[in-house]
């Protein structure tokens, strides 16, 4: 099966955030830096948070990691 990116967060405790909720509804889930912020890290030696992370889940269970974001 195919992952595919749900959404796009603004850091990565915002990411741990979604993929905390999506988890504990059994999508499994696994979040990574954009490509905007892969640039960023690379100024703060790779430890920053900041910048834009992917939420990435199985295409197979998209409709429901959609479901669960708020609107």
């Amino acid at each position: 099966m195919a992952e595919v990116a749900l959404t796009v967060v603004g850091d990565e405790i915002e990411a741990e955030e979604v993929c905390g909720l999506l988890r504990t509804n059994g999508i499994a889930c696994y979040h990574r830096r954009g490509d905007q912020s892969a640039g960023i890290a690379g100024l703060g030696a790779g430890f920053t948070i900041a910048g834009p992370f992917d939420i990435i889940v199985d295409d197979a269970d998209l409709a429901a990691a959609q479901a669960l974001l708020p609107k």
